[in-house]
């Protein structure tokens, strides 16, 4: 997950060229907002592979040779690219600059917008030298995306707002609309500016069980767009190391995780203990629902296991309509299969259906260019 994030904390040491799906038009491999992190010896995250992803490498280390500041470029994914999408890509390179990719990465699970502005449709490859009246000289700066006289930025290109749209840090920009999620828009002046939405992940899964299932299905989402609460009151069962994205709570009383996550929370219950089982399915299914953000429960077992857990949580006052909205067994039909990894992958591949439905029914598809 966000794996081009997290190469960026090597840009102190190692510069590096952002790239970013800006606009859109027709099909294309990758949604607006698309990034890619290239190095002079490697490259992290993707737009979309092909040969679309090998021309962006080549113009982007050719940016780090020669430096610069954003420009945008357009590829048609016809015949010149050896690709058949017969869409429109169009891609923003800049030098990302480490104190923006610093910021990023601590703020990932807070939504944030990123602004970037250029001059122009292509901007020249080498910033033009200046002099100041202490006849310091201006010189690209590989560790930013703009030019820098001792330390200090002389023509700062972007900025950073948060959720409830402050700005957190760079220079002035222009009003920014967030409604329109990734996007280019044309300034009063004629400048480019683009509005990055760097959201942090919707889905938050709160999965309760540390056994082999549960193993399985963290490392399957470790790479995708989630959050994960793994409980289990048997600490010594948890790995030395967790994937990003992953957040352990050791406790023996994990009703009242359940009382206390938010609404529209995933949950997913495979503990070693049948009556724990039970214990949390009715904590989760007496869980007051939003008319907006629903709750999705799955619990591991068999039809056997369910015919007798809807009795018992009938017995418990639990409403029926709650009871059939309970997942189980979890995982995509057709899956037999009962090992580990065989299943993880089969609810991973089962929760990604959910959370995507979620995800278009709450966020309608925008337009991705204002002008």
């Amino acid at each position: 997950m966000d794996d081009w994030l997290t190469a960026a904390r090597h840009t102190t040491s190692a510069p590096a060229v952002l790239v970013t799906v800006a606009i859109v038009e027709g099909s294309v491999p990758r949604e607006p907002g698309a990034k890619m992190l290239v190095t002079a010896a490697g490259f992290a995250g993707t737009i979309g592979g092909g040969h679309l992803e090998h021309r962006a490498i080549e113009i982007a280390r050719r940016m780090l040779e020669e430096g610069g500041r954003p420009r945008l470029e357009r590829f048609a994914l016809g015949p010149s690219l050896g690709q058949c999408c017969g869409g429109i890509a169009h891609l923003l390179f800049e030098i990302a600059d480490c104190d923006q990719m610093a910021l990023l990465d601590k703020r990932r699970q807070q939504d944030t917008w990123r602004v970037v502005g250029w001059t122009g449709p292509r901007e020249a490859a080498t910033p033009s030298t200046r002099s100041t009246g202490g006849g310091t000289v201006a010189r690209p700066d590989l560790h930013s995306s703009v030019e820098r006289v001792d330390g200090k930025a002389v023509h700062p290109t972007w900025a950073l707002f948060d959720g409830a749209g402050r700005q957190i840090a760079g220079a002035p920009v222009p009003a920014i609309d967030r409604t329109l999620g990734t996007h280019v828009f044309t300034d009063v002046d004629g400048q480019r500016w683009l509005v990055d939405a760097v959201l942090a992940p919707r889905a938050h899964l709160m999965l309760f069980g540390a056994g082999h299932v549960g193993a399985a299905i963290v490392r399957a989402l470790a790479e995708l767009p989630c959050r994960v609460t793994w409980v289990d009151e048997r600490e010594d069962l948890f790995p030395a190391t967790v994937p990003a994205n992953v957040t352990i709570e050791a406790t023996d009383i994990p009703e009242a995780l359940v009382e206390q996550a938010a609404p529209g929370t995933t949950f997913l219950v495979m503990t070693h203990s049948h009556a724990l089982d039970l214990r949390l399915s009715i904590a989760i299914l007496s869980r007051p629902q939003s008319t907006q953000l629903r709750d999705w429960f799955g619990l591991i077992g068999s039809d056997t296991k369910r015919r007798q857990f809807e009795h018992r949580l009938r017995e418990r006052g639990i409403a029926n309509e709650r009871i059939d909205a309970m997942v189980c067994p979890i995982g995509l039909p057709g899956i037999a299969g009962k090992a580990p990894a065989v299943i993880a992958a089969s609810c991973a591949a089962q929760l990604l259906t959910v959370w995507e439905a979620f995800d278009a029914a709450s966020h309608p598809e925008v337009s991705p260019e204002s002008n």
